[in-house]
């Protein structure tokens, strides 16, 4: 350099140095930005550093199952056993049992509005005995049974959330059966959400907060029938915080950060559509000449399909944007 100072060659870091930088950018370009610049970029963004944290929300909303389906087969293979954080909507029934196979060291799985069934939740939950926080927000074909199993195979569950919609209908919302799940296998929780949980009971309440000695923080907004005395709750349980039935209390939700849950379909379109081909096409190798037949082919580059999409705000469109 001209001016003397040190010149960084960026490519030459080690893998995984590299993969604790790249794990700060988005998803997307991780996926198709990165591995374009450089070989050692794309033996880099492959590794398992760059996906201990993975969070496909946003982008996994209004997606067909299938999709959602290869997309977290091939993450979490990437992650290669080091996945720490996983958020995905709508999680289909077909990909826990690989989830749970890959999930050592899983800690948040935050899974709002999953198509999932009371029996797979209890054939996977004692795998998943590293979780301390867990979303199961609008997980409607779920109950008490995947409650008690998670319950008592988690047992260093923290967080829990189990919010519902108003849209939901009177045979898909929890019982008190799920409150009587909660208070008996999970102790140790210090924060819990049941908002809008119309059939909750005063008693179902006062079973959690007596059971459970260790919560801070109890959402209550939406669920009508609840009747706690104010004083009553300063008197008995001075330590926790206690949001709701009513709703305009909801807003008090700010003071607790990320782990405050609430999901809206009307949330921003995220404006980009990936599809994977199979598997094995994306598998880490070992071999330098491997990682340039898998990017330099073009058959297979086509199978990595990025489509970006301008002016969604002023569309006025829900669901698919408007082609380019």
């Amino acid at each position: 350099m001209e001016d003397g100072s040190e010149y960084r060659c960026w490519d030459e870091l080690i893998p995984d140095a590299l993969g604790l930088i790249f794990r700060n950018l988005s998803l997307e370009d991780r996926l198709s930005v990165v591995p374009s610049v450089c070989k050692s970029w794309r033996v880099a963004v492959s590794g398992s550093y760059c996906w201990q944290e993975i969070d496909i929300e946003e982008w996994s909303r209004n997606r067909p199952p299938q999709h959602i389906d290869r997309m977290l087969r091939m993450l979490i293979t990437r992650s290669s056993g080091s996945l720490r954080k996983l958020s995905v909507s709508g999680i289909p029934d077909s990909i826990l049992q690989f989830l749970a196979d890959h999930a050592g060291s899983l800690q948040t799985l935050q899974m709002p509005k999953g198509q999932i069934s009371d029996s797979i939740v209890e054939q996977i939950a004692g795998k998943l005995s590293t979780i301390t926080s867990l979303d199961l927000s609008n997980c409607n074909e779920i109950g008490a049974p995947a409650l008690e199993a998670i319950g008592k195979n988690c047992r260093l569950l923290l967080r829990l959330c189990r919010n519902m919609v108003l849209s939901c209908s009177v045979d898909k919302l929890p019982k008190d059966e799920e409150a009587q799940a909660i208070a008996a296998t999970m102790p140790k929780l210090k924060h819990l959400e049941i908002s809008y949980n119309l059939l909750m009971t005063r008693e179902s309440v006062l079973n959690i907060l007596s059971s459970c000695s260790k919560l801070e923080y109890l959402n209550l907004t939406g669920c009508w029938d609840v009747k706690l005395d104010r004083n009553f709750l300063k008197e008995k349980f001075p330590n926790v915080k206690v949001i709701g039935p009513q709703v305009l209390e909801y807003c008090d939700m700010d003071d607790w950060g990320d782990y405050c849950s609430e999901y809206s379909d009307a949330s921003e379109y995220f404006a980009w559509e990936l599809f994977t081909g199979d598997m094995e096409d994306y598998d880490d190798e070992d071999d330098d000449d491997s990682y340039d037949e898998m990017w330099d082919d073009e058959e297979r580059l086509e199978e990595l399909e990025l489509r970006f999409y301008e002016g969604i705000e002023d569309s006025g469109l829900q669901g698919w944007p408007p082609s380019p």
